[in-house]
């Protein structure tokens, strides 16, 4: 999909923590705010649907996601850039209790 530098679409970078659809990612978004009254410092979190085309990203990757039209009920973002790898730990089928 090409590029267009019409406007400033909106960004965000989270972690995929799901890949089980297929060309969407669940990215999970984490923000640190603090509470309006007690000041205490809490991560909220929030998960967005994300369209992946070409299936690059993978579960634990650092993602950067960009605002797009609706592509479906719930999905209007999509992957612009994977930032980096998660290490795949390679589990051999004897090993798992």
């Amino acid at each position: 999909m090409a590029e267009r530098a019409i406007g400033k679409r909106a960004e965000k970078v989270g972690q995929v923590v799901s890949t089980k659809m297929a060309k969407t990612i669940v990215v999970e978004v984490s923000r640190r705010v603090p509470h309006p009254l007690y000041r205490r410092v809490l991560t909220k979190r929030k998960k967005f649907y994300a369209h992946d085309e070409r299936g690059a990203a993978r579960l634990g990757d650092r993602v950067r996601i960009v605002e797009t039209r609706p592509l479906s009920r719930s999905k209007r973002w999509r992957l612009k850039e994977v930032i980096w790898r998660a290490a795949q730990v390679k589990v051999e089928p004897g090993e798992v209790v």
